[in-house]
């Protein structure tokens, strides 16, 4: 890696830590991350700490790098491009057509799944190689053992256990707990350890970011300012009392409030920190609407702000005051919606700044920092795209896609800066258009309504791919790679008022069982529920507080559920099996979390998916739902049939590579043997040796 030849504005120590250590929506269902305060004093102090020793210690790093026995390695770079969510039979039909050029010069083979066939399972499972018995991850949410409650599955995020009191104030004694429940090593700092540098950039699962040899900057699963997975705010002059915008969509509808021609709220940030009951911090906004009616002027923090209705503002810093001298600082970008009848303004989830992260995104905190100063302000929320607020019809088709575009377009910046950079080792970069957008428009194509979002984006990913290409030099690699792929989500299955109408789960007398999160669920008799996107558990008895299912009970239960849910169907569609695979985790892994999964994992089929209402714990009303939603495609399906995508410009010698291959096929690219405990094969080795 190269000094970097950046704007002069970029700060002299990072850019010297980057040198010395390059010498080598709500959407998913469930509860955020939490919101835990690291000032951002304390972030930008050890920053720049960090740059300082990284400088100083300079020449003792080079003399142990050179004198470092490094691995014979088959390959002087490696890049990684995931796409997340492309599909492998889509490109295959897109290939054929002459419709993706660059990805057809590559070799191609579909690429096999997790079980679950879930992002936070299958990121997990490609960055360590390890089946989700290894590595924990099950699925985005989990029962909050020994309750019944539900918290995220990938990473724990909690205030100091004990505080001090002084009036109104209330001061942490100890630290913030912050830590990622994916266990298990990733490949890059196996590689690391044997010197070899990688540059990783927003690989979903690696929040709170990790130390390794190199640079990475976290991806899915980092909160918003305010510590959920992403709550947009919709400001209108058509409303006087504040509330939700879709119980599911995790949006809040705020009045806009006239005072002689100016509009007044405020936009809500964290909890505070330092009160009891930890209100929200707000700061202040006004918008003053231009008179042609076309466009409004926006003061926040003091800062004036030109907006064009249907135009995104660029990121707009606003700074949350907690006390005189902790201020916390977000990312928000703003569109103006409507100017009459009514007033509307939409506010994205306020992100975490880069250059001043309330947590730290990334390692060493002065990368996010170096990326900022040298690209600009960007996107730091783990699921950065709008697609609550598209589910919610905040936004329109046009204004999500062009947000989606602009994230798009910040990911690009940093992924060919560190390809610029990055001379030898490992780059990876994770895109997530194709994710979001196959999420909201699959089908769209078939409607006959005009352009097909999906084709478009399919289109661009070639084109990203054979600008990463251009850029390969002698001795460089490239995989292209997806974690799963798409189908078609049209019915909904409450698998919660399933089990109950086959009485294995009981609500209390008087009880309706419409709210989420099991409400009103009488725990004395019931012996199973489901939560999340592809989950049955059973209420055994020492797992939960309440638990029934004695362990000599638990296998023939699972077998009786098991077999009711392949005889299950749906009586609006000519008796169609919505469920193909019922798998009992005991006879899939052997791993030392084989304990924390579902006791059963549903594999539902093509068209079907766990219902918005069952993932959320609601345990009454209809079986079956139609998806009316924008949401319109998914892949929590059996994983069978939606296998990712893997190109690679190496010959593959295998012909049905699964994503816990390529970490062992890594790490032997580079000269490394894997793990014991990783136990997939090597994709490459007859045909590159």
């Amino acid at each position: 890696m190269t000094l970097p030849a950046g704007r002069a504005k970029v700060p002299l120590l990072t850019a010297a830590a980057l040198a010395v250590l390059a010498g080598p929506a709500q959407a998913y269902v469930g509860p955020g991350a939490g919101f835990v305060l690291v000032t951002s004093f304390l972030v930008l102090f050890s920053a720049l700490a960090l740059a300082f020793f990284y400088l100083a210690t300079w020449p003792l790093r080079l003399l142990l790098q050179t004198l470092r026995r490094r691995p014979r390695s088959r390959v002087r770079r490696l890049v990684v491009l995931g796409l997340d969510g492309l599909d492998a039979g889509l490109c295959a039909a897109m290939m054929e057509e002459g419709r993706l050029p660059n990805l057809a010069g590559l070799e191609f083979r579909p690429l096999a799944t997790t079980r679950p066939a879930m992002s936070p399972v299958a990121w997990s499972t490609f960055q360590t190689g390890l089946d989700p018995s290894y590595h924990g991850i099950f699925d985005f949410i989990r029962p909050a053992r020994p309750g019944y409650g539900a918290e995220l599955s990938s990473v724990v995020a909690a205030p100091p256990r004990r505080c001090l009191r002084l009036g109104r104030w209330r001061l942490p004694l100890g630290r913030s707990r912050l830590r990622l429940r994916r266990r298990g090593e990733p490949f890059w700092r196996i590689l690391g350890k044997r010197g070899v540098f990688s540059a990783v950039i927003r690989v979903p699962l690696t929040f709170p970011p990790e130390k390794h040899g190199g640079l990475s900057l976290s991806g899915m699963c980092v909160p918003d300012l305010r510590g959920t997975q992403g709550t947009f705010t919709h400001f209108t002059s058509a409303v006087t009392v504040a509330g939700p915008v879709g119980e599911e969509e995790g949006g809040r509808r705020l009045p806009l409030r006239e005072e002689k021609g100016r509009f007044r709220a405020f936009l809500e940030g964290p909890p505070h920190p330092l009160v009891p009951g930890a209100p929200p911090l707000r700061v202040e906004l006004t918008l003053v609407p231009d008179r042609g009616g076309e466009g409004a002027l926006l003061v926040v923090g003091g800062r004036k702000h030109r907006l064009r209705r249907g135009v995104y503002t660029g990121w707009i810093r606003v700074t949350y005051r907690a006390a005189l001298v902790l201020r916390i600082r977000g990312l928000v970008r703003f569109l103006l919606l409507s100017t009459r009848p009514h007033l509307e303004l939409y506010a994205s989830p306020v992100h975490l700044d880069p250059e001043r992260p309330a947590m730290p995104i990334s390692h060493p905190p002065s990368y996010a920092l170096y990326l900022a100063r040298r690209l600009g302000p960007f996107a730091t929320l783990g699921l950065a795209e709008e697609t609550g607020a598209l589910a919610a019809g905040v936004l329109g088709a046009r204004e999500f896609l062009a947000g989606t575009w602009a994230i798009q377009a910040e990911r690009e910046g940093m992924f060919f800066d560190a390809l610029d950079r990055v001379r030898r080792g490992l780059v990876a970069c994770v895109f997530d258009a194709p994710d979001r957008i196959q999420h909201m428009f699959t089908g769209a194509g078939e409607e006959g309504k005009g352009e097909d979002p999906v084709a478009e984006m399919y289109g661009r990913m070639d084109e990203l791919v054979g600008r990463t290409r251009a850029r390969l030099a002698e001795g460089d690699e490239l995989l292209v790679l997806s974690d799963h792929g798409f189908t078609r989500f049209r019915r909904g299955v409450n698998l919660n008022a399933w089990l109950a109408r086959r009485g294995w789960l009981h609500r209390v007398e008087g009880a309706d069982g419409d709210s989420p999160w099991f409400a009103g669920v009488d725990w004395e008799r019931t012996r199973a529920f489901a939560l999340g996107l592809a989950g049955i558990y059973l209420n055994r008895r020492g797992r939960y507080r309440r638990g029934l299912v004695e362990p000599g009970e638990a296998a023939a239960l699972k077998a009786e559920i098991a077999a009711a849910l392949l005889a299950l169907r749906d009586p609006a569609a000519a008796g169609v099996r919505p469920v193909l695979s019922a798998a009992d985790p005991e006879g899939l892994y052997d791993g030392p979390y084989r304990d924390e999964a579902p006791d059963l994992l549903v594999g539902f089929a093509a068209g079907y998916r766990a219902s918005w209402e069952g993932a959320r714990g609601v345990t009454a009303g209809p079986v079956f739902r139609d998806n009316d939603r924008a949401w319109s495609g998914d892949h929590c399906v059996d994983p069978a049939l939606v296998p990712g995508v893997l190109f690679s410009t190496l010959p593959l010698g295998v012909d049905r590579p699964a994503l816990a291959d390529l970490a062992p096929s890594i790490l032997d690219l580079f000269g490394l043997e894997a793990p014991a405990r990783m136990k997939g094969r090597k994709l490459f080795e007859e045909a590159a040796r």
